[in-house]
C-alpha cells in the first residue's frame, strides 16, 4: 500500500501492526530515489546529481533496530550498489567518521550520535532528500522527540518525509503536522484480524509467584515444538539474573539489556540469530522491530508497563504470517497493572488463573511433556552457546571500567605500580604544642 505513494515523492504516515514489513515499506522507495552511479550510466540521472553526502536519513530509537534496518537496506540495495551506514552510540566514533568521509548514500542512526556528528560537521545533512522516522512512538517514549526536532531543523525544507509507527499518540501526530506537508495516512490491517493483537499468536496469562517463576520458565522452554524463545523482564538486573539462572539449568541463553556494553549486546543478538543461543533474555530495548526468524515463544517474565509494550513484546513472534505463543506471568502485585492492559487491548484474561510450575493446566496448555523438570536434560543440550559467538571490540567510549565490562572483562586491571613516595607524616600536637614534622 505504501510503495506507489512513497515512490511518487509524497509525504507518508504509515501505520501497521508490528511484523508486517514496515522496513521495506519505506526502504524500497528510499533506495529507488537515491541517485547512484548506475543511474548515470543508464541515463536516468546527470553526473552532477551524484554526491558523496547522504541523500536519505532514517532515524530509529534503538541501536539494535539501527543495525537491523541497515542490514535490510544493504540486502535490498545490493544490486544498485547503494552505500548504507549505521550511526549509533556505544561504539567508536572514528570508523563512522571515516565511512562518512569516504561517501555514503543512506544513513540509519539513533538521535544522539546523529546530533553529535552533525554538530561536529562530520555529518553533512544538506543533501538529504528523504527523511524517515521509524518507530516514532518509541522515540516519544524514550524522550528523543526534542533531539529529532533538532535534526529535522538541520535538513533542507524541500524533502520527502515518511513517518512509521505501530501506534499514533497525540505528540507523534503533532510532529507530523509540524514537519510534513499534506501527508497520505496509510493504515494497513487484515480484514480477518480486527483485534489489536495478532490473530496468529496464542496468548496465555497466568498469575504466578515470583519465587516459582524461574522453575516455570525452565519448564515452558521445554514445550514440544519450541524454536527460539525471547524472555522479557522489566529491569536490567532481573534480565541478567534470569539469563544466568537459565544457563545454570542447561539452556543456551544470552542477554540484551542496557547495562551490557554494545559489543556484548551485539554478540548476544548475533548468537541468537545464528541459533547458537536459543533463549534471549532481554529488557524492552529488544521489544521494538527486532526481527529474528524462528521465534516461536515470547515469555513475559514480568508484566509489561503498558499495552503498547505488551504488543511490541508479543510481536517478536508470529511475524510475517508465522504463528507463535505468548506467555505472560503476572505477580500478585502486578494484577491491577495487568487488568488495565487487558482492558485497553480488549482481551479476556482479566483474572489470570493461579498457576505453579507443577500445575497440570500449564503442561496441557503449552504442550509440555509429562515429567518435565526445571533442568534441561544433558542429551538435549545441543546448542553451541554464547561463547561460540565472537565478541567484537567496538572501541566503546565511556572510560576504562565501561570498556572493560563491555569487552567481557578480557582486560585485566592494570597492576598498580608500587608506591614510591613516602607517605605524608601527620603533624601531631601535644598539649596544644605543635611538634616538628619529620623530614621527608
Amino acid at each position: 500500500m505504501t510503495l506507489p505513494v512513497a515512490l511518487s515523492g509524497t509525504d507518508v504516515i504509515g501505520q501497521a501492526k508490528t511484523g508486517t514489513g514496515k522496513t521495506l515499506g519505506f526502504g524500497l522507495p528510499l533506495l529507488e530515489r537515491v541517485t547512484v552511479p548506475a543511474d548515470v550510466e543508464a541515463g536516468r540521472a546527470q553526473p552532477e546529481q551524484l554526491t558523496d553526502a547522504p541523500q536519505a536519513l532514517i532515524v530509529v530509537p534503538t541501536r539494535e533496530l539501527c543495525t537491523q534496518v541497515t542490514n535490510d537496506l544493504l540486502t535490498a540495495g545490493k544490486v544498485r550498489n547503494v552505500r548504507v551506514l549505521a550511526i549509533y552510540g556505544g561504539r567508536a566514533y572514528e570508523p563512522q567518521v571515516e565511512a562518512l568521509s569516504k561517501g555514503v548514500d543512506v544513513v540509519v542512526g539513533t538521535p544522539g550520535r546523529l546530533l553529535d556528528l552533525a554538530g561536529q560537521r562530520k555529518l553533512d545533512l544538506a543533501h538529504i532528500r528523504t527523511l524517515v522516522l521509524d518507530e516514532a512512538d518509541e522515540m516519544l517514549d524514550l524522550g528523543f522527540l526534542p533531539d529529532v526536532e533538532k535534526i529535522i531543523g538541520m535538513l533542507p525544507t524541500k524533502r520527502q518525509t515518511m513517518l512509521f509507527s505501530a501506534t499514533m499518540p497525540g505528540a507523534v501526530i503533532g510532529l507530523a503536522r509540524r514537519y510534513m506537508s499534506q501527508p497520505t495516512h496509510i493504515r494497513a490491517t487484515a480484514p480477518d484480524d480486527q483485534g489489536v493483537t495478532h490473530a496468529n499468536i496464542k496468548q496465555f496469562v497466568y498469575r504466578a509467584h515470583s519465587m516459582d517463576k524461574p522453575e516455570m520458565i525452565a519448564r515452558i522452554l521445554q514445550a514440544r515444538g519450541r524454536g527460539l524463545a525471547m524472555v522479557f523482564c522489566r529491569t536490567k538486573r532481573t534480565a541478567a539474573d534470569i539469563a544466568e539462572q537459565l544457563e545454570r539449568r542447561g539452556f543456551a541463553s544470552g542477554a540484551v539489556h542496557g547495562d551490557l556494553g554494545q559489543g556484548a549486546r551485539e554478540q548476544a543478538l548475533r548468537a541468537f540469530r545464528n541459533g547458537k543461543v536459543d533463549v534471549l533474555v532481554c529488557t524492552d530495548v529488544a521489544a521494538r522491530g527486532i526481527d529474528v526468524e524462528g521465534v516461536t515463544h515470547v515469555i513475559n517474565y514480568q508484566s509489561p508497563e503498558d499495552e503498547k509494550t505488551y504488543l511490541h513484546r508479543t510481536g517478536r513472534t508470529g511475524r510475517a504470517g508465522a504463528s507463535g505463543t505468548a506467555v505472560t506471568l503476572v505477580d500478585w502485585d502486578d494484577i491491577p497493572r495487568w487488568q488495565l492492559i487487558n482492558k485497553a487491548l480488549e482481551l479476556d484474561y482479566n483474572d489470570p488463573v493461579e498457576t505453579y510450575s507443577t500445575s497440570p493446566h500449564l503442561y496441557s496448555d503449552l504442550d509440555i511433556p509429562e515429567g518435565t523438570k526445571g533442568v534441561l536434560p544433558r542429551a538435549e543440550r545441543t546448542r553451541a552457546g554464547l561463547k561460540a559467538e565472537e565478541l567484537e571490540d567496538l572501541g566503546e567510549p565511556g572510560g576504562r571500567g565501561r570498556g572493560r565490562a563491555a569487552r567481557g572483562g578480557r582486560e585485566r586491571e592494570e597492576e598498580r605500580p608500587a608506591r614510591t613516595r613516602t607517605p605524608r607524616q601527620r603533624r601531631r600536637t601535644r598539649g596544644g604544642q605543635a611538634r616538628k614534622r619529620a623530614p621527608r
